[in-house]
């Protein structure tokens, strides 16, 4: 029984790894988004800069374990295949994102990128809970951050145009 929780935790770990690390990547690539965001002028509901790194942390946490639910589920290997791979070209685009807005600028383009990823949240959602309802569950608050990020985002282009 032993082995069978080490054979469990070692996907979990590499799955968080995986996650948490792109946001840790792209965290480094990025690393003075906040002084550019602070500059900005902020659409209403815009919350202070500490936020943004505590949400983004648990929310890659969470992708971490939804993933991992699904690749450890008794699903078809086709299906959890499809599912894993929407959610890896989902978490490219969430990669991309930050360096279109801040590295490079292109806040309106940022925007529309921002939309391709609610898009591809929402088909990774509908692919999880297909394998794992509770994976799909898990990244709700992620679509809702999402959808609040594509508002501020809109919001800094319309401000500061």
């Amino acid at each position: 029984m032993k082995k069978s929780y080490v054979i469990r935790f070692k996907p979990l770990i590499i799955s968080l790894l995986i996650s948490l690390g792109v946001g840790a990547l792209s965290g480094f690539l990025t690393k003075d988004s906040m002084k550019i965001y602070q500059s900005l002028i902020q659409p209403p509901l815009a919350p202070p800069p500490w936020v943004f790194p505590v949400v983004w942390t648990v929310l890659y946490i969470l992708m971490g374990i939804s993933a991992y639910l699904v690749f450890m589920s008794h699903a078809p290997e086709a299906q959890k295949a499809t599912a894993l791979t929407i959610y890896a070209l989902q978490l490219a685009v969430n990669f991309i994102w930050p360096i279109l807005f801040f590295n490079l600028g292109w806040i309106l383009f940022a925007f529309f990128w921002l939309l391709l990823l609610i898009v591809l949240i929402v088909w990774m959602i509908v692919l999880f809970h297909r394998v794992s309802p509770l994976a799909a569950y898990l990244q709700i608050p992620y679509l809702v951050w999402t959808i609040f990020a594509g508002y501020l985002n809109l919001g800094v282009y319309l401000l500061n145009r």
